[in-house]
């Protein structure tokens, strides 16, 4: 297990409540990028595939729990879509 790889997905995995927390309040889609949630994701599903198939520690469990945070924004923006358009609102 490496310290490193620790520090840097607690530090990206912190930044994930407030995106989840804001999307949820705001119910707008405004500001965030589809597209870069999925690439987030992927790398994430990677790393995870990574520690499963080569070097499984408890690591793996970060990117698992990061990984769900992203997958939440994904979700939560498609939810802000649909209010979006039920209110007319593109913004």
């Amino acid at each position: 297990m490496s310290l490193f790889e620790v520090m840097m997905l607690v530090c990206f995995g912190a930044a994930w409540p407030m995106s989840i927390y804001k999307s949820w309040k705001s119910r707008k889609t405004g500001g965030k990028s589809v597209g870069f949630l999925f690439v987030i994701l992927a790398g994430y599903l990677f790393g995870s595939l990574h520690k499963i198939m080569y070097n499984f520690d408890n690591v793996f469990y970060l990117y698992l729990l990061n990984g769900l945070m992203v997958l939440t924004d994904i979700l939560l923006y498609y939810r802000n879509c649909r209010i979006e358009k039920m209110s007319g609102s593109t913004i």
